[in-house]
């Protein structure tokens, strides 16, 4: 049995908690514990880590505990990771980086840590093997994370590799992507499920309606990557194979429930491939369209969720010579006249980094929740679309 860590993007804790539970239903050893700012603690055995792995949407990584100890200062650190038995997790011959976070931490400098651990790892390779590993910070087999708090130091070994948002279809990206981890968060703090119609009227790239097509037709986040571990010294493909194979399909929806548009024809063709690429075999319908101007797709009332352009995506069409800020007020303006008129019934989540978006649309929030994406800190703005209800208050004259 091991202790993991999954970190993820601030203020989606709680939704990887619960897909956490969901994975562990699979598994007889995979227990969730405490959420904890940026991430989640779990336990289990190393197939754990191999199932989360291919089915978590919201995780970054699986970072596997080696060791924590409490320490003073970098020599504390250093005699920890010398101890720790690397060589029977990978060889000489691996390519390593290392990755170091800190809250709190008394020491000065990350970047002699990171050194420090660096050393203790490559100085116990040298004196058993009288080699060490090379370092490659872009493209490494092994990546090796610390994280200091005020007091304890807590070494680990990554199982993923690459971010797990790096789903391996991603050939194309519009100018500011969505991860693909905070869009899979997104859809589920929605509360958004498979068979209820979704909307992206500013879809950019995709990376909304391809995690959701992919949850639709069943198909895990990891199905289509490598990961780290099966670089592990000893690893059996065996089981890996089994659980990959395990996974079923879902029957292909009969009829749309997943629609997208955008104001630029060359994202439309963007998200096009995208899908592809995800390996969606169902329709998708999409639309060059702008957003103010678009209509309800279906007549059962949906989800509306998407991540509104900002500055100059706003203007792809409109006039340059009018101000940034002019062109965000009228169009937001519309938006919100349209979201009113031709939503009704709707549930509209609009993820922004823009704090004052609800007055810009003219409509009253039912919810915010706050988001990071990255170092951004963003809301996630919920608008219950109900005829008479969901109209911002204007300032009344006062009566003597």
């Amino acid at each position: 049995m091991a202790s993991y860590f999954c970190p993820c993007p601030r203020g989606m804790e709680a939704a990887l908690a619960e897909e956490l539970g969901e994975i562990a239903q699979d598994s007889n050893s995979l227990k969730v514990h405490n959420q904890v700012p940026g991430g989640v603690h779990c336990s289990g055995d190393l197939h754990d880590a191999y199932r989360i792995n291919l089915h978590s949407r919201i995780a970054s990584r699986v970072l596997m505990r080696m060791a924590v100890t409490g320490y003073q200062n970098e020599n504390d650190i250093y005699d920890l990771v010398l101890a720790q038995p690397w060589e029977d997790w990978f060889d000489v011959d691996h390519t390593i980086r290392v990755d170091v976070t800190a809250v709190k931490s008394p020491l000065r400098s990350l970047e002699f840590t990171t050194l420090k651990i660096k050393d203790a790892v490559c100085d116990r390779f040298r004196d058993q093997f009288n080699k060490r590993p090379s370092v490659d910070t872009k493209a490494p087999d092994m990546r090796i994370v610390g994280f200091l708090d005020a007091r304890q130091f807590t070494i680990y070994l990554d199982t993923s590799g690459e971010a797990l948002f790096k789903r391996g279809w991603r050939e194309e990206t519009g100018d500011a992507p969505l991860r693909e981890n905070l869009a899979a968060g997104l859809l589920r703090v929605s509360g958004w499920k498979p068979g209820t119609p979704l909307f992206d009227p500013m879809c950019g790239s995709g990376t909304i309606l391809c995690e959701a097509a992919q949850m639709v037709q069943g198909i895990p986040p990891g199905a289509r990557r490598r990961f780290a571990f099966e670089n592990f010294n000893g690893f059996d493909a065996a089981p890996w194979q089994a659980m990959k194979a395990a996974v079923k399909v879902n029957p292909l929806p009969e009829s749309p429930t997943i629609f997208g548009s955008d104001i630029s024809g060359d994202m439309v063709e963007m998200t096009r491939h995208n899908l592809r690429c995800a390996g969606i075999l169902f329709e998708v319908p999409l639309k060059q369209i702008e957003a103010q101007e678009v209509k309800a797709p279906t007549e059962a009332p949906g989800i509306l969720l998407t991540n509104p352009p900002y500055g100059e995506r706003i203007g792809v069409r409109g006039d340059s010579t009018v101000p940034e800020d002019e062109l965000a007020t009228t169009f937001y303006s519309a938006l919100g006249t349209t979201l009113k008129q031709r939503f009704a019934g709707w549930t509209v989540f609009l993820f922004t980094a823009d704090l004052g978006l609800p007055r810009l649309l003219r409509l009253k929030e039912a919810r915010k929740t706050p988001f990071f994406n990255g170092a951004l800190e963003c809301r996630l703005f919920r608008f219950d679309m109900v005829a008479g209800y969901n109209r911002r208050e204007e300032a009344k004259p006062k009566t003597v």
